[in-house]
């Protein structure tokens, strides 16, 4: 009997999609509470090793979360215009969420690497203000738990839509063509 895990892999993709969000947001407000000094656009401030930490943190979880959307999830696969046009609609909203799912993740990704590689400890910053990369980070981690949960719905959906439209044989394997050369 298969058991069904499909609601524990949503909702252990959002929680940790979530938790990346925060601490993103975290980080932020641990990178404003260091001491900087500040001329017109022009800026220079000590890096905060706990924004540090907390932005290494959400970068880790938001890959784990996209990860296993991935693995788990499965592949959904179309090759040209034509096949994508004709596939069904639970197959279409999985590429939709595919693609969406990782713009956000290449977009959140390097907000969070940027705003995490500023507060290196190795560095001290003097240059034009750049701010809320961690936060906007952050945020970005909560559309990122979204699309992901969306592309895992819909790739199992179309996959078990696949397995009900595919006719069975008697010995409870897959119906195909079957091969007989007479001698």
């Amino acid at each position: 009997m298969a058991r069904n895990y499909g609601f524990l892999v949503c909702l252990l993709i959002m929680i940790l999609d979530i938790i990346a969000g925060i601490l993103g947001i975290e980080a932020e407000i641990s990178q404003n509470k260091v001491k900087h000094l500040r001329m017109w656009i022009f800026e220079c401030r000590d890096p905060s090793y706990q924004a540090f930490k907390l932005g290494l943190a959400a970068i880790i979880l938001l890959l784990l979360a996209h990860v296993i959307a991935q693995l788990l999830g499965g592949c959904t696969c179309v090759g040209s215009k034509a096949e994508f046009s004709n596939s069904t609609p639970n197959q279409q909203l999985a590429i939709g969420s595919l693609i969406f799912a990782w713009i956000v993740l290449v977009i959140a990704f390097s907000m969070l690497i940027i705003g995490t590689m500023s507060n290196s400890r190795s560095r001290k910053s003097c240059g034009i203000a750049h701010h809320r990369f961690l936060s906007i980070g952050g945020i970005l981690c909560f559309v990122h738990g979204l699309f992901a949960v969306s592309y895992y719905v819909s790739v199992t959906a179309a996959q078990r839509e696949k397995q009900r439209l595919q006719p069975r044989n008697p010995a409870g394997g897959a119906a195909g063509p079957t091969n007989t050369a007479s001698v």
